[in-house]
């Protein structure tokens, strides 16, 4: 019975409810949910579009670190005593976004079994998804992972079948996701449309035959 409770859950409508004590904040495409160095006081849900998570550093080179899509909890460390943030966070397509205080989520997280479970599996499979990304960035060329990010880029706007159109993303950006320049995601991006696994129509096309890069040895 228990279980089945469980799975009944519904998050999203769990957090849209007045008893979560939330606010819920839209943003435009490229606009700051918040910067390097702000407070550390809310934690954000992502309940459409997508997020850009990046750290800047000293010299003023901009890393991505992560991309959240629907679903996903971020800005999550002000629960382990963050006080300052440690980088940005930004639309990367129009999106809406759940805030909620961070002592009211304690309180959340104490007082509903169900959306603690979820947000540990959320934050287990987080530490999964940066694994991969690490391994990615050790072992594989520019070439494949750009082309990985280009097929996992669908899954954070919920996207599923054989062909799948995304929002504007720029060469920049897809630059610092996979760390190179972008004349060499200008180079791929040019050849991926010659092989016919990526196409520009009303926003960005990526085919499922862009999986032969990834897998090529």
């Amino acid at each position: 019975m228990e279980s089945k409770q469980k799975r009944a859950f519904n998050l999203q409508a769990f957090l849209d409810s007045g008893g979560a004590a939330r606010k819920i904040v839209e943003y435009r495409r490229g606009e700051v949910i918040f910067a390097q160095g702000d407070p550390c006081e809310n934690v954000f849900y992502v309940r459409k579009g997508g997020v850009k998570l990046s750290v800047l550093s000293p010299t003023g080179r901009e890393a991505v670190v992560g991309m959240m899509r629907p679903g996903d909890f971020f800005g999550e460390g002000c629960l382990a005593g963050q006080s300052v943030r440690m980088g940005s966070a930004t639309a990367i397509t129009a999106s809406s976004i759940l805030q909620v205080d961070k002592v009211r989520m304690v309180r959340l997280l104490h007082r509903q079994p169900a959306l603690s479970d979820r947000f540990i599996t959320h934050m287990l499979a987080r530490n999964i998804r940066i694994e991969e990304d690490l391994v990615d960035q050790l072992f594989n060329s520019s070439e494949k992972r750009l082309a990985r990010t280009l097929l996992l880029l669908p899954q954070y706007a919920k996207m599923d079948g054989p062909d799948k159109v995304l929002p504007r993303i720029s060469q920049e950006t897809l630059a610092d996701m996979i760390g190179t320049t972008r004349a060499r995601v200008n180079f791929f991006m040019n050849k991926f449309q010659r092989l016919g696994f990526i196409e520009y129509k009303d926003g960005l096309k990526v085919n499922d035959g862009l999986l032969t890069v990834v897998l090529r040895n």
